[in-house]
């Protein structure tokens, strides 16, 4: 049947099977048996290649394309439907499955704030209906299909998000989603590299609502309305929110918001809804947290909810950021926290993120009951139960009454508790030692309490790194890559600031070609934590060649001194076979060619080719992996004839080693601005560093890049300064008037540098800029609170979306590189994927 659906011949033909699972991406597989893979191809990668893995692991149905059967045509037993293209066949089959449920289902995009909206309802509604929703930013060309694939008979909600980059994909995504009512978010620069100007896109998105019966948008956003009204007159209601007053204009809007009041935690929105004036305080006090927040409004108003109860639920609404946080914990231990839903969904995906944390051999989970499913508890667990297995669990602590009583599914030594303070009956911190431990767990459960058990106790001053904001900026890059040029990571200075390890494990998971850290001890860590790519060595120390050598790193060679002491080194080793049987160690080693094109920091001259040619010829235990230069003016247009004459030496220097050498090698010299202002010089790798994180200097690339790093703290005191107060060391603060004050957790020891002080830089509390007072102290600072409602305890940005970066840096003129790469390590790192 499913052949039939999708247009496709399958081949053989065998007896009827049974499909629960689509699958895009081979590592992800948890039910071979009942799984249907479809092996898509790209520009940049071939799921074809993954069909001889998926078959050792007994996943034997697949959906191939035709031309690629040089892959498939080998195995046996396998059911496999040919087709032209696997996404159409999926987005097909997702299109036909959609049919069969009648349920309202609700659908939204926008350039930004689709994914929060989209989790704030399913937050306010969830209580009322039994929703199935996008998984995380599922809302691709694959994401969507994916999504609606999961409608089953027990809901009776949809909530489903659609993103495009480029004119015809609505269409797509409209005939699989189907949606009933629709929401626009907003519109921005987001995503506008497929249009040709803002009213195409606009245009683009709203065929999204076309079968749609009812569609909210802001109205503020004047291209937005005119495009709506100009494409769907009646009968559809075209229901807008909006900031203006509603005495004259009744009957156009939805609902009025009169005034958004910023209070201490949130804001209190007053609004007009049928001419009678109510209001509501949500639990945010920046724009897109407010706007995100009225869209989820207008829709409890809609389901006509009553006003007491419409209060209730939005202020009870959380960040997405809660989701799911990765800090460190005691014992040498790593914390999982998504204590946010439970259901088989999101625990494969949490299961997935506990994989990727290979720097603990351990796996742990600790799983309360499963509240929202169809299925009956013996399936429900004994299907948990296996998931836990394939994906490699060590330990299983199950609490709720419901897993007790279906214990016997687990593994022994598996722990019950009936509730979250039974646990602690049972706990000591000894019995969690160097583990990777995944907290998963309805909201009612309160995980989040042993989470705070576990957590290693440190510095109240944290940097949020957002992984999925940092693969959104991967993708933004690898979109302008030719096939074949692969991607080399800078993760040095402690991954600018943010964490090695836990950025190396992410970025090896989705894809990067290499690792390259400053120093040989950087990749030793790594190495222990289990990364298992190539490590460059951009500044290798001969004193540590052995440690090199020992963990497989391949050090950056710019002087022929490196050479002679690396060869005896290495011709040593290979003489002592049980120095070369250890898990990194290598009988050969590869080496990094560094040519000064120009820079003049590190590098051979090309007047010195001949005697590395001489030198390499004679140790055949030494390879040239690549050779590379760097450029001085990337990022400076005016300096263009400098950048292209770096270029062309470096790629005639590569062709005389390869002609002399006698074997291939890569070559590359672009880094982050290199690859935007010249892209034509791409080679076989680009070097992506802090535009990884967000930061870029061109204004449009900028634009389309999301903040990865968010360095929060809290306000520890506040107090009151009458006319003529000193504040700080040498009372370089000085009250003019009566004014507040707050003293916040960070100093230039955390990196908040001392140049901020004296109202030079701000922080922003409550959605207000709090310029600084006084001179910066080791561990603390004062800041101006007057005028802005604050209390003790609360929130505090230093730098993120409110306060960027590169602002900062610009005000005591430096670059964002050394803002990020200043955040000490004593500030605790917490890593949110969403």
């Amino acid at each position: 049947m499913i052949a039939k659906i999708v247009g496709g011949v399958l081949q053989p033909a065998k007896s009827t099977i049974s499909i629960e699972h689509l699958l895009t991406d081979s590592r992800k597989l948890l039910f071979p048996e009942q799984s249907l893979f479809f092996a898509i191809r790209g520009l940049r990668h071939n799921g074809h290649e993954f069909l001889s893995e998926l078959y050792k692991k007994n996943c034997r149905n697949w959906v191939v394309e035709s031309g690629q059967e040089s892959y498939y045509k080998k195995f046996r037993d396998v059911n496999f439907i040919k087709v032209s293209n696997a996404i159409d066949a999926l987005q097909k089959l997702s299109s036909y499955h959609r049919r069969q449920f009648q349920f309202p289902v609700i659908a939204i995009t926008g350039s930004n704030g689709k994914t929060v909206v989209k989790e704030w309802l399913n937050q306010l509604l969830s209580s009322t209906f039994n929703i199935v929703k996008s998984p995380r930013s599922f809302n691709s060309q694959i994401g969507v299909p994916l999504s609606v694939w999961e409608m089953r008979e027990h809901h009776s909600l949809g909530i489903f998000e659609a993103g495009i980059s480029r004119c015809g994909e609505m269409d797509k995504l409209e005939d699989i989603i189907k949606p009933d009512i629709g929401i626009i978010t907003n519109i921005g620069e987001a995503h506008s590299a497929g249009f040709n100007s803002l009213k195409e896109k606009i245009n683009e998105k709203i065929k999204l609502f076309k079968n749609c019966h009812t569609i909210f948008y802001p109205a503020h956003f004047k291209e937005i309305e005119t495009c709506l009204k100009a494409t769907y007159l009646q009968p559809k209601k075209l229901l807008g929110w909006t900031y203006e007053k509603l005495s004259d204009k009744s009957d156009d809007y939805f609902l009025s918001i009169s005034s958004a009041q910023a209070e201490a935690g949130g804001t209190k929105l007053e609004y007009v809804f049928k001419n009678k004036t109510s209001s509501v305080f949500i639990p945010f006090t920046d724009k897109a947290g407010v706007e995100n927040s009225i869209s989820c409004l207008c829709f409890l108003l809609y389901f006509n909810l009553p006003e007491d109860e419409i209060k209730s639920r939005m202020v009870t609404l959380k960040p997405l950021e809660m989701r799911m946080e990765l800090k460190a914990g005691i014992n040498q231990c790593t914390i999982i926290n998504d204590t946010y839903n439970n259901d088989l969904v999101s625990l494969e995906t949490s299961l997935e993120f506990l994989c990727l944390q290979t720097q603990n051999k351990k796996k742990t989970l600790i799983l309360s009951d499963i509240l929202q499913s169809d299925k009956k508890a013996d399936e429900l667990y004994a299907r948990v139960s296996k998931m836990v297995f394939q994906k490699g669990v060590d330990r299983f602590i199950g609490i709720g009454s419901v897993l007790q009583k279906n214990q016997s599914f687990f593994p022994k030594g598996s722990k019950f508790f009936s509730s979250t303070n039974d646990f602690f009956h049972d706990f000591h911190p000894d019995n969690f030692i160097n583990e990777a431990i995944l907290l998963k767990g309805a909201r009612v459960f309160e995980l989040e309490k042993i989470a705070q058990k576990l957590q290693m106790k440190t510095h109240e001053t944290v940097l949020e790194i957002n992984l999925n904001a940092l693969l959104q900026n991967l993708h933004f890059f690898r979109a302008r890559l030719n096939p074949g040029t692969g991607i080399i990571a800078m993760v040095k200075a402690f991954s600018y600031g943010s964490g090695s390890y836990e950025i190396a494990n992410f970025l090896q998971y989705h894809g990067v070609n290499y690792l390259a850290v400053a120093y040989i001890d950087e990749g030793v860590l790594l190495r222990e934590k289990g990364i298992h790519l190539p490590i460059l060595v951009m500044n290798p120390q001969p004193g540590n060649f052995d440690k090199l050598l020992e963990y497989g790193l391949e050090p950056e060679i710019f002087r022929i001194e490196q050479l002679e002491q690396l060869i005896p080194l290495l011709q040593n080793r290979n003489k002592n076979p049980k120095v070369t049987d250890k898990k990194h160690s290598k009988k050969f080693c590869h080496i990094h060619i560094k040519l000064d094109t120009g820079m003049r920091r590190l590098g051979f001259e090309v007047k010195q080719t001949e005697i590395i040619i001489g030198m390499l010829k004679k140790i055949p235990e030494i390879k040239v992996a690549s050779v590379f230069s760097h450029l001085a003016a990337a990022d400076d247009i005016n300096e263009k004839r400098f950048t292209l004459k770096q270029i062309s030496t470096l790629k005639k220097f590569a062709h005389r080693l390869e002609k002399e050498l006698g074997y291939p090698m890569k070559c590359h010299i672009l880094n982050t601005p290199g690859l935007l202002n010249f892209p034509q010089a791409q080679m076989d790798y680009v070097r992506l560093g802090i535009g990884l994180y967000g930061t870029v200097n061109d204004p449009e690339s900028q634009s389309r890049l999301h903040t990865v790093a968010q360095l929060k703290t809290s306000i520890s005191q506040i107090r009151k300064l009458k006319k003529g107060d000193t504040v700080g060391y040498s009372r370089k603060g000085k009250a003019k008037d009566a004014m507040k004050i707050a003293t916040i957790g960070i100093g230039y020891a955390d990196g908040f540098d001392r140049r901020f002080g004296n109202g030079v830089g701000s922080v922003i509390i409550n959605g207000k800029k709090a310029p600084v007072v006084g001179n910066i102290c080791m561990d603390m600072c004062m800041v101006d609170i007057t005028g802005i409602d604050a209390e003790e305890g609360n929130e505090v940005l230093v730098f993120g979306e409110e306060n960027p970066i590169w602002e900062l840096a610009t005000k005591i003129g430096t670059i964002p590189y050394e803002i990020l790469t200043k955040v000490g390590e004593r500030v605790k790192r917490v890593y949110y994927n969403y």
